[in-house]
């Protein structure tokens, strides 16, 4: 035993109990400007993701990342009871998403750069809030502690008031000494986001860059970034828009060729169209394993590649 563990939304697991595990998926959002964006962005059925969940753990899954951060959408308190029920041990986000998913007069707009810090830490280390989509947190917090810490950077870039909240939440990461997930966008140059976080002293071994997969259409980007030490999150994954399985193959492996298997991760990044309780012909969030898992395999990809993949990488991105 190495004595690592993961805070989860029913308490600290150590990485012997974790299983197999996603690093990046949706289970909740409540109805709000995210909605209004996209309408795949709201899954409130408690009924309908507990059939999800079940159908993930029948699968082999025991573990997944629920990435909605505080103040968009979050239900951490589903998010635990999802989990006592099921089995599936959930990481809840504290952070921030895609300003353009906060309507104009959200709280996260007018809270200092402290006060954010304080906010993200309070949620890592003493529990998150519930309820405060349009108000700020209250008074009483849920005793459900937030995993990690997640946050968003949209095609724009590094602007000002992007630039605060990454400080306030990499102040917060290096406090806590928590893991730094980090959405990024085409044309949203990580890699000035990348040296922004570094420079103020996140180490690159908490920090995980989701989407890499289509994000980056330069393989070389890719590279570049697993060079610096970062995880990154693959999880375009039966995501046929964007490309094929076999293409999605082909970015696992010449991640691996390059000797990068220590630092990969991967998931669905499941929406309610993605996702089998809502619409059955969907991929649903078993697919990694039912499908996907069997290509990789075909494809040369060792058993112990998969096993640091989906749970070594995992257990050293996120324990506390």
């Amino acid at each position: 035993m190495s004595g690592r563990a993961v805070i989860t939304v029913t308490g600290p697991v150590p990485e012997e109990e974790l299983g197999f595990c996603q690093s990046h998926e949706h289970l909740f959002i409540a109805k709000g400007r995210s909605f209004e964006e996209n309408p795949a962005l709201w899954m409130d059925d408690i009924s309908k993701i507990r059939q999800e969940a079940a159908r993930y753990r029948r699968a082999g899954g025991g573990t997944l990342v629920d990435a909605q951060p505080v103040g968009c959408g979050r239900m951490c308190q589903n998010l635990r009871g999802i989990s006592l029920r099921s089995g599936v041990h959930i990481l809840a986000a504290t952070g921030f998403h895609k300003l353009r998913f906060y309507p104009p007069d959200h709280w996260l707009f007018s809270l200092s750069e402290d006060a954010l810090t304080s906010l993200f830490l309070h949620e890592l280390t003493h529990g998150m809030y519930d309820g405060c989509d349009g108000a700020p947190p209250g008074a009483e917090d849920t005793g459900i502690r937030a995993g990690l810490i997640k946050t968003a950077l949209d095609a724009c870039g590094l602007t000002a008031e992007y630039a605060r909240l990454f400080a306030a939440a990499a102040a917060a990461a290096v406090e806590a000494g928590r893991a730094l997930m980090v959405h990024i966008e085409a044309g949203s140059r990580p890699m000035a986001l990348l040296r922004f976080l570094l420079d103020r002293g996140v180490p690159p071994e908490r920090i995980i860059f989701c989407h890499t997969d289509r994000a980056c259409a330069d393989p070389g980007v890719r590279r570049d970034l697993a060079a610096a030490g970062i995880f990154l999150e693959l999880d375009t994954i039966g995501r046929f828009h964007y490309h094929s399985d076999q293409e999605e193959a082909d970015i696992f492996l010449d991640l691996l060729d390059a000797g990068f298997q220590r630092q990969l991760l991967f998931s669905l990044d499941t929406t309610r169209t993605r996702l089998k309780c809502f619409h059955p012909q969907a991929v649903g969030l078993d697919y990694l394993l039912s499908v996907f898992l069997p290509l990789l395999r075909s494809r040369g990809v060792s058993q112990e590649q998969l096993a640091l993949i989906s749970h070594h990488n995992f257990v050293s991105a996120f324990h506390a």
